[in-house]
């Protein structure tokens, strides 16, 4: 093995790239000014930071660098977008639809705004962890402000057919809103091509620093506005007030260069690793694949082992970095929201693990995990 510990968990976050560090070292200690400070050397140069970091956000997923708003991350970006269209639409109605599998950023938000009167309607989806386009549109109304669908599911990978979803939403008047978290650095993304109004990113997940992040939000075909859910300086066109963490944008624009120039050797590397521990581990009795096979991440697995529980494997594993879920919830022992969606029972989430590798895992390490789960196991049942 090359290592004592092998990380199996980049969806829940990845290491900074030596290259994003090397870019992000000088705003701390040389380079400090903030970016609003229009009157000196200091001040130009973060604003000048910002400006190509932009850029490079907005190269990644094919937007105009307009179009990129920072924020501290995914989390707050949901909260922007899913609020922000809910107030400055309200004339138009208080309808939202999302999906069960989504990201708790998202549920707790519009569970958040049905107290402010809000509608919410959640759509099921399949074994697969798809949503079925038909129901969609029999949820679509003449007073539905936005639609909020992830591109792919951070616990299973499941990659949802957002350009198809997004003809359906626009041919009812309402915005597409996409939590691209998972997907970006993974697999292309082209907000022209899927068609989406507002889309999320957090560096933290393709190679950049933890606490920042970026919302789109498009500017034409349509115009798409929104109110501010923080007040005070008017920075980022007046919808995220507060002083810009240049290190971390910097991080930010520099992951995002690399993940816009190296996704396809990413993908091709992971998904090779992942399919050769999926065809050894599945050849043990009652142990089943989660999500759509066909449609998923190419970094990501989830496992059901029968019989056993998931905590335990994982006790017995301490040298590998594997989760049982998202870790946004891990600190909560209820059994995995994506998993009850799906169909599985609550014994099966209990039974899932999900492994997610990154481009540094070797066939080594992958080999190294095969041969121990695949002897831990057994004893567990």
């Amino acid at each position: 093995m090359a290592s004592d510990f092998i990380y199996l968990d980049h969806n829940s976050t990845t290491p900074v790239d030596p290259l994003v560090l090397e870019t992000m070292l000088p705003f701390f200690t040389q380079t400090y000014g903030n970016a609003a400070s229009r009157t000196h050397a200091q001040g130009w140069a973060a604003a000048q930071a910002i400006d190509t970091a932009r850029a490079q956000t907005a190269a990644l997923i094919n937007a105009e660098p307009q179009e990129i708003i920072f924020t501290s991350g995914a989390t707050e970006a949901l909260n922007l977008a899913i609020q922000g269209v809910f107030e400055r639409y309200a004339t138009k109605g208080k309808h939202i639809i999302t999906v069960a599998t989504e990201h708790k950023a998202v549920l707790d938000t519009c569970k958040a705004l049905e107290k402010r009167g809000a509608e919410i309607t959640v759509l099921p989806v399949n074994r697969e962890g798809l949503i079925e386009l038909n129901e969609l549109e029999q949820a679509l109304r003449n007073d539905t402000l936005l639609v909020v669908v992830m591109a792919a599911n951070n616990e299973t990978g499941t990659m949802q057919p957002i350009s198809e979803i997004a003809a359906r939403v626009h041919a009812r008047g309402s915005l597409l809103l996409c939590d691209a978290t998972q997907a970006a650095g993974k697999t292309a993304i082209d907000v022209n091509d899927w068609g989406v109004d507002l889309l999320c990113l957090s560096a933290h997940k393709f190679y950049g620093p933890k606490g920042v992040g970026a919302l789109f939000v498009r500017r034409k075909n349509p115009r798409v506005s929104l109110d501010p859910i923080l007040h005070g300086g008017g920075h980022e066109r007046g919808l995220r007030s507060g002083t810009l963490n240049v290190p971390g944008i910097a991080g930010l624009g520099k992951a995002a260069e690399l993940a816009a120039a190296n996704w396809w050797e990413y993908a091709m590397h992971t998904s090779s690793l992942r399919t050769r521990l999926e065809h050894r581990v599945t050849e043990l009795p009652q142990t089943f694949i989660n999500g759509s096979v066909k449609n998923r991440l190419p970094n990501t697995s989830s496992l059901t082992f029968l019989g056993i529980q998931a905590d335990k494997l994982m006790a017995k594993l301490p040298q590998i970095g594997i989760a049982a879920g998202s870790a946004c919830t891990s600190a909560h022992p209820e059994p995995s929201h994506v998993l009850r969606a799906m169909g599985l029972s609550e014994s099966e989430a209990y039974a899932t693990i999900r492994l997610s590798w990154g481009k540094n895992n070797t066939i080594e390490e992958t080999d190294w995990v095969i041969e121990r789960l695949l002897h831990t196991i057994p004893t567990l049942r």
